[in-house]
């Protein structure tokens, strides 16, 4: 019996219960839109999930997706409400003695300005007295300029670390992340039962402008207490587990525990489809058991920024434990069959949840997958190399799907063979013979065309919402090519310290261009009074901080943030004070490579 053949009861309505429990209201309208007019999130487009489950969806994810489709505000306990379903995230908002603190404003300033105005269209004007980040992702973080501004008065709340997490994540490989997002997040897809039905931890994220600010307060340690417009705050530090920089935080007052997206009804990610950092599987086992022990006691309701909330002591004490259990069980069984000699690969294969919870709907694989998840973490702990020498210096793609298809026979034999796999009912396998037939015939419309009726599919069977939405961007980009990726770098930017503005400007250097290219750059930042020494050498891109005066450099400029914003912005030295080459600096830009939103995935 494997962990798929063991079915949660679909009888058991206590989910749905829960998810609808405490509705003041819905969304008063069918669109949040952007300024220009542009529709960044439809609530209509879950309308189709009020039916049965069709043939084109797995029925566990169908009824996870159905869940995730309600949205309104909620009342959780007295004085905590969440708006859900306004964006891939909840925005929590608790009341305080002169206005709202909020929590987590989702993805775009746009969704999260529609869920304050619903909560204030039922619970007075209140002003926004704080925000908090629970974490460094952005649909926790980037709707924030729709609930405040810079300048405002506003506390901002965030863990340590968070500026630094936000950046690297989100910045640093940014465009990488974002194109491989597409296809995780089936943002091109249909929103339809042959398309896109979710992404397990709530629909789909919005498309509208993401924002940042730094914050004001940083929590640094278990058990710190903060007090925000009246209401006192305990705090849980859970660095490495969903996200490098998070915390849990406990409302004592109001009994109400905030598992941020440590725990969530689903098997989160260890190392998410998009790509990340890998997460550490055994400290997040760790850090729940903790809240269990901290908190759980204490709390009446456990709410998080995804799904909906749990109610009653036990309840939360069983739901902490499983969560707990099912982090540990992954890490522990994968190292004890890693130490036997299975590879990441081979362990993936065999490796089954215990049956009681593979029986909790909150531990099925909707967004992250058992599968992918000992793959992951295999990865944090042996890498990349499976400790067979033949893996060591393998031909890239293209090549080895050329001799693969040689060996095969020719084009036609492979299709002729991936045919009788499929006839077999070996999708798997004719998926990755498939894939070599492409990239060794990229301009084969039978070897595209048959790949993708394969990964439809795989994709109609998969119980993870993740899994199914990039079997169909594939199939669909197979057919159709690349649909063009709309960047929207939001405001971001501004937020930024002067480091993490260097940082990605050295990602973005073309070493091989840069090779025969030598000099030093001072920058001196006068309203911030921090000034930086920059080298380019042997192709790389170096800064740090000096106190030194900028003698000696080939080019010094003397400048503000947001003229080094408008530097970086191609708009050259005009009214920027500086002694020296220029020219220094516009042999930095000339090597700045431009990153390719659109690469291509399932072609070579």
């Amino acid at each position: 019996m494997t962990t798929a053949d063991v079915i949660p009861d679909f009888e058991d309505r206590t989910d749905f219960e829960d998810a609808d429990r405490g509705l003041v209201a819905p969304p008063t309208a069918g669109t949040i839109t952007a300024a220009d007019g542009r529709v960044v999130w439809s609530f209509d487009d879950t309308a189709f999930l009020d039916g049965d489950c069709p043939g084109t969806a797995n029925s566990s994810l169908w009824r996870q997706s159905q869940l995730c489709a309600r949205a309104g505000l909620y009342e959780v306990t007295d004085g905590v409400y969440q708006v859900r379903g306004f964006d891939l995230s909840n925005m929590t908002l608790i009341e305080g003695d002169r206005g709202v603190i909020v929590v987590d404003p989702l993805v775009s300033e746009e969704t999260a300005a529609a869920a304050l105005a619903l909560y204030r269209e039922h619970r007075g004007e209140r002003p926004v007295t704080a925000v908090l980040f629970t974490h460094s992702h952005l649909d926790h973080f980037g709707g924030v300029h729709g609930v405040t501004r810079a300048g405002d008065d506003v506390t901002v709340v965030a863990p340590e670390g968070f500026m630094e997490s936000s950046v690297a994540e989100n910045v640093y490989a940014g465009t990488a992340m974002l194109r491989r997002g597409a296809y995780y997040a089936g943002s091109n897809l249909d929103r339809d039962p042959e398309g896109l039905i979710g992404m397990g931890l709530g629909f789909t994220a919005s498309t509208g402008l993401p924002g940042l600010l730094a914050p004001t307060i940083e929590i640094k340690h278990t058990g710190q207490e903060l007090t925000l417009d009246g209401v006192l705050l305990r705090f849980q530090m859970t660095p490495g587990t969903e996200a490098p920089s998070e915390m849990n935080f406990l409302i004592p007052e109001r009994r109400a525990l905030c598992m941020a997206e440590n725990a969530t009804h689903n098997l989160h990610n260890i190392l998410t489809l998009r790509g990340a950092l890998v997460r550490d599987a055994r400290i997040w086992s760790r850090y729940l058991n903790e809240a269990r022990e901290l908190f759980a006691h204490d709390a009446d309701v456990l709410f998080a920024s995804h799904h909906w909330p749990t109610w009653g002591k036990e309840r939360i004490r069983a739901f902490l434990a499983e969560q707990r259990d099912l982090y540990g069980y992954l890490h522990d069984q994968t190292l004890r069959l890693a130490n036997q000699g299975y590879t990441g690969t081979e362990i993936a294969e065999v490796l089954e949840l215990p049956p009681v919870l593979a029986r909790a709907w909150h531990a099925r694989g909707y967004y992250g997958s058992v599968n992918h998840n000992v793959k992951a973490i295999f990865q944090r702990y042996m890498g990349w190399y499976d400790g067979h020498p033949s893996s060591l210096w393998e031909h890239p793609p293209t090549e080895s799907a050329q001799r693969y298809v040689d060996c095969v026979g020719g084009l036609e034999a492979v299709l002729t063979k991936a045919r009788g796999y499929i006839g077999e009912g070996d999708l798997r396998f004719a998926a990755q013979l498939l894939k070599h037939a492409v990239f060794a015939a990229p301009d084969s419309t039978d070897a595209k065309g048959l790949l993708a009726q394969v990964y439809e599919q795989l994709a109609y069977g998969a119980e993870c919402a993740t899994w199914r939405n990039c079997y169909l961007t594939g199939a669909a980009e197979l057919r159709h090519g690349i649909t063009p990726t709309v960047i929207t770098a939001g405001t971001m930017a501004t937020a930024l310290s002067v480091e993490q503005l260097f940082d990605s400007l050295a990602v973005r250097i073309n070493g091989p261009e840069a090779w025969d290219h030598s000099f030093t750059v001072h920058w001196q930042l006068t309203d911030l009074g921090e000034a930086y020494r920059m080298t380019l050498h042997n192709g790389v891109l170096i800064h740090s901080r000096t106190s030194q005066p900028g003698d000696g450099a080939d080019l010094a400029l003397t400048l503000t943030k947001p003229q080094l914003m408008q530097i970086l912005g191609g708009q050259g030295l005009d009214g920027i004070e500086h002694t020296g080459d220029p020219g220094v600096l516009m042999t930095i830009l000339s090597v700045l490579d431009d990153p390719d939103p659109d690469f291509a995935v399932v072609t070579p």
